[in-house]
């Protein structure tokens, strides 16, 4: 017999003597609180805040929209890129078309990673680590996540979950979906990395800067 099997027999001979036992309970490793949505608003902007992202608390799209128009302005850009989502097509409907690329049939690495930004839309923000879910369901989708410097997203409040396992039930059906394809990114402020060395670098593998523009 095999030291294996030797371990493998007394476990089953210990479990066969205690046919009764309970095992412990699963400790509730996320409790769920149910807190507010200005709480968990708060609590997402602290928590992005402290990794080098920047939260814009806007009352209405309209509001959202002026910003956006002001840190393309602070970019010197004359377009940015932006994706194909709902949130995106509202924010950008009043403001000049030209000012915004959005070239998802046939991406070009090369041709997205000289943009000075990208426009993407969130599809849930979790609370407790200051994250942003996207839903990309296209190669531009996800390109448009990485390549451009600045990364700009539109997101509402009520897109606000306390932590993933408060917001499963909205994002399992959507990842079971046989028909929906692609992948979902989740994103914590602006790409890091650190040497042997320990000194962090920003923008090393994907944006430097992340900007959310929370509406609500």
């Amino acid at each position: 017999m095999s030291s294996r099997d030797a371990i493998l027999s007394r476990i089953r001979t210990a479990l066969s003597n205690e046919p009764d036992r309970q095992l412990p309970p699963i400790p509730e490793v996320w409790p769920v609180e149910n807190p507010s949505a200005d709480q968990m608003a708060e609590r997402f902007t602290k928590e992005l805040q402290e990794v080098a992202g920047e939260v814009c608390r806007c009352g209405s799209m309209e509001t959202a929209a002026e910003k956006l128009a002001e840190i393309v302005e602070g970019l010197n850009a004359e377009f940015i890129g932006r994706t194909d989502h709902a949130l995106c097509n509202e924010l950008v409907a009043d403001l000049p078309p030209e000012c915004f690329v959005n070239d998802g049939a046939n991406p070009n690495p090369t041709e997205l990673a000289k943009l000075p930004a990208a426009l993407i839309g969130a599809d849930t923000l979790l609370a407790d680590t200051g994250t942003v879910m996207v839903a990309c369901a296209t190669p531009h989708h996800r390109l448009m996540c990485y390549l451009p410097p600045v990364c700009i997203v539109i997101a509402k409040t009520s897109q606000l979950v306390e932590h993933m396992p408060a917001g499963w039930e909205k994002i399992a059906p959507q990842a079971a979906d046989p028909e929906l394809r692609g992948e979902f990114v989740f994103i914590t402020g602006p790409s890091r990395t650190a040497d042997i060395e320990k000194i962090l670098i920003l923008g090393v593998h994907g944006p430097k800067r992340l900007v959310v523009l929370l509406v609500g």
